[in-house]
């Protein structure tokens, strides 16, 4: 039986390597995740869109992929858009309260006066963030994040963390604390230049080097348990070549290096990297890298682990994975917009 579109709540995240389509359904309190669909990415480089028919066509595979296995017609999203085009910048506003009491009125008014900032031409305001709402000098009082709900707990966004997300063609940096966010960034990098380094290093296809990399990879040599030798396809026909781990990881760590150490600038350039005494959370699809959080531990001087995805039942199995985080946000903050 096919479920109402109406009830569902589904999230799109198009990434630079993969499009990935997640379908929820409400579940009480909670969510139940009924289809997943994934495709390649074609068209985006580092978040930019740069071939709009071959995004449209991952999109939509995509999306055909989630609704047979929903058995359901999607017809709205909750899209992610992530980038080295996407800017984040605080404000504040300020209304008077008529009544005694604060109506939903007056939340939306104070959100709009946060949002009438002078901004360039060519830009414009695609998403508001309440951080915290202060009443008569009583602050404290926040709007639940729920995009950080995938992978964040409480008491982390409370005490302080911080959460990078290495994706296909970028990295996001975000830092919480007193249970809401204080600062965004992206950095222009991600697994796919990781996957690019081992494609010129070793001399092999593109997509060869992204399967070796997951199959093999660790992120830094002195991490490596044992030098195996692996088999490597090359490039126009050539016979594939034998070569060591220990290669391989030689090629990797410098990369997986620069996106951590710019993160951690990206912190001291904003005086936060003594505000995160939860430490790090590491997600997107990279993060699965073997030797990442170990490596980030060096880098951050800070507890590290792993983001996976929670709070949600149903396929909750499928979709345990750092690579499906932000997926899983979307459709958690889409449940909480419908309370």
């Amino acid at each position: 039986m096919m479920a109402k579109k109406e009830d569902l709540i589904v999230g799109l995240d198009i990434g630079t390597t993969k499009v990935c389509v997640i379908v929820a359904a409400p579940n009480g309190d909670s969510i139940d995740i009924i289809g997943i669909g994934t495709h390649p990415s074609r068209g985006l480089r580092k978040g930019v869109v740069v071939d709009i028919d071959a995004t449209v066509h991952s999109i939509k595979q995509a999306v055909e992929e989630a609704e047979l296995m929903a058995d359901c017609e999607i017809s709205s999203v909750y899209a992610g858009i992530a980038g080295s085009h996407i800017r984040a910048f605080n404000s504040h506003g300020v209304v008077a309260v008529k009544d005694r009491e604060v109506a939903p009125g007056d939340v939306k008014r104070v959100i709009d006066a946060a949002k009438a900032v002078s901004i360039p031409m060519d830009r414009e305001v695609i998403h508001v963030i309440p951080q915290e709402f202060i009443i008569d000098d009583q602050d404290g009082i926040r709007e639940p994040l729920a995009s950080a709900e995938a992978c964040l707990a409480e008491d982390e966004r409370d005490l302080g963390v911080c959460l990078i997300d290495i994706g296909g063609g970028t990295t996001d940096v975000a830092v919480y604390s007193e249970g809401s966010i204080k600062h965004t960034s992206v950095l222009g990098l991600g697994g796919a230049h990781v996957s690019n380094d081992i494609a010129v290093g070793l001399r092999t296809p593109f997509e060869e080097a992204e399967r070796v990399k997951k199959k093999f990879g660790v992120a830094a040599a002195r991490f490596l348990g044992s030098d195996d030798v692996i088999s490597v396809p090359s490039v126009g026909g050539r016979r594939p070549r034998e070569v060591s781990r220990k290669l391989l990881c030689e090629i990797i760590e410098p990369r997986v290096d620069e996106i951590l150490t710019l993160a951690r600038q990206s912190l001291v350039k904003e005086g936060l990297e003594d505000q995160i005494p939860s430490g790090v959370v590491l997600t997107g699809g990279c993060s699965a890298l073997e030797g990442v959080p170990d490596l980030a531990e060096e880098i951050f001087e800070t507890p590290v682990r792993i983001g996976i995805p929670c709070r949600v039942g149903g396929l909750q199995d499928v979709v345990r994975g750092p690579m499906y985080a932000t997926g899983v946000g979307l459709v958690l903050f889409g449940a909480s917009q419908d309370r």
